[in-house]
């Protein structure tokens, strides 16, 4: 059945008449005009639930791949943190882009919303391009540069290339999320990552338990999750005539439509990168105590990530919905915002905290299979990584404001700090002047995560301070 759509004022001419459709009116209204902790719930909610589905299938494909064996377990944890760096640059870019995406959107720009879109989707195509073109042929090399053991190269070089064109795939469908994130529709965002789920651990199950596949087949389970992503994602922004569709006409690299994305996306970006690198530095840092203590501290981030991963999945819709009322001039209510939302990812971290360390025995079982001393090894540095969860909850909050007010060179220097003021020195200072030994991984992400979340407050609380009175002078202008 078609969609009923109405004209938009101000959206037709050259490139053809533009529509809203009745269901992105109405979300669009809720957003503005609903409850906020109803609008929060109802918008972030489907995307946290997103985010934590995520986290599990890594989990699950991680216990897969301790299935294979306990360095291939290493692998995976050490080769997703170097693609991770690298997918950041397209992450960056569908934060900042869905930013004023949401912001046009929340203002009534359907025309600017329309060339957002199609601009952006140039954009991803253009990196996917430099990346298959400028890294694909030199992964062994990039492997040695970040000073990944030879076992592991060997292990997981073809797997991290299948991961790579996985991840050009990615940059595509971390545009389209993000373009359904804008206009609130995360209901299918969850839907699309149940799917994405059902074909990754469908085919990884298939692969390690039935033809006893390496590891490389793990990475070829995640491009076809991609591929079906990538599919539903095209086949969704089919009509050409609808705001978010699809349009040759408007895939034109204006400088007044992609230099204010740029002018966002860019600290995003660099943020990302610096972010995903300092973890590669930490995982190169942490050889030192042992390959095992490696795939020790990612388990430890994977389950972290259960926490973690929810507050973020708030983070990204409540930065969307901030961003639709300032571009419908409501700072009240976008401040009312970010006040509701900070007490939901406080709330999200203590029940992390606790569920997560009461069956910690049993969760980190999981991947040790009957290695004990692995065990203890995960268990050991989760204890200490788990006292940032409610730090960190605070830390999504105000990467929130920031996102959705655009101060993102703020969120760079927070997380810059996080990684290279509270991480790398701290764990360079424990390797060096102590005998804590790999303990020192679990100390060093503790003090980070705890450090992060202090001043993040302290610069949310400064910006709060700015935006009230830049709100106060325009009413007396």
């Amino acid at each position: 059945m078609e969609k009923k759509r109405r004209p938009q004022e101000g959206c037709s001419g050259d490139e053809g008449e533009i529509f809203l459709s009745h269901k992105d009116r109405t979300r669009r209204d809720f957003v503005l005009t609903g409850s906020v902790y109803n609008v929060i719930l109802t918008i972030c909610g489907p995307i946290a639930l997103y985010q934590s589905l995520n986290q599990i299938f890594r989990i699950l494909d991680t216990m897969m791949a301790a299935h294979i064996d306990a360095i291939s377990v290493s692998a995976v944890a050490y080769i997703s943190q170097l693609q991770l760096m690298m997918a950041s640059v397209g992450g960056g870019l569908a934060v900042g882009g869905g930013i004023k995406i949401a912001e046009c959107y929340g203002a009534g720009l359907y025309g600017m919303v329309k060339k957002q879109v199609n601009s952006l989707m140039v954009l991803s195509m253009a990196m996917g391009a430099a990346v298959l073109v400028g890294i694909l042929p030199f992964t062994e090399e990039i492997l040695r540069v970040f000073k990944t053991p030879d076992l592991l190269i060997a292990t997981g070089a073809n797997y991290f290339k299948l991961e790579i064109i996985a991840m050009v795939l990615g940059f595509f469908n971390n545009i389209y999320i993000a373009v359904e994130r804008a206009r609130g529709n995360s209901k299918v965002i969850l839907h699309l990552n149940i799917l994405m789920i059902l074909v990754k651990l469908g085919f990884t199950a298939f692969f390690v338990y039935v033809v006893s596949g390496t590891v490389t087949m793990i990475a070829v389970a995640s491009l076809l999750s991609q591929v079906v992503v990538f599919a539903a994602g095209i086949y969704n922004l089919r009509d050409p005539k609808d705001v978010f569709g699809l349009d040759p006409r408007h895939m034109r690299m204006q400088r007044e439509v992609v230099e204010p994305m740029l002018k966002v996306s860019f600290p995003v970006m660099v943020e990302k990168l610096a972010f995903g690198f300092g973890k590669v530095v930490v995982n190169a840092m942490a050889t030192l105590y042992g390959t095992l203590t490696v795939g020790a501290l990612g388990i430890s981030n994977n389950i972290g990530g259960l926490t973690t991963n929810p507050q973020n999945g708030f983070q990204d819709g409540g930065a969307a919905i901030i961003a639709q009322n300032l571009g419908a001039k409501r700072y009240r209510r976008a401040l009312e915002t970010v006040y509701k939302l900070l007490v939901v990812n406080v709330l999200i971290g203590v029940a992390g905290y606790v569920l997560t360390i009461a069956f910690l025995p049993q969760i980190s079982g999981l991947f040790a299979r009957d290695d004990t001393a692995f065990q203890q090894l995960v268990s050991s540095v989760y204890r200490y990584e788990a006292l940032g969860a409610v730090p960190l909850g605070v830390a999504a909050t105000v990467m929130a404001l920031l996102y959705g007010f655009g101060y993102t060179k703020l969120t760079l220097a927070i997380n810059f700090s996080r990684v290279f003021l509270f991480r790398i020195p701290v764990l360079y200072y424990l390797q060096n002047h102590t005998d804590i030994g790999s303990r020192s991984v679990g100390i060093v992400m503790m003090v980070s995560n705890i450090a992060v979340g202090v001043l993040s407050l302290g610069v949310g609380l400064f910006v709060i301070r700015e935006i009230m009175q830049k709100s106060r002078e325009e009413k007396i202008a």
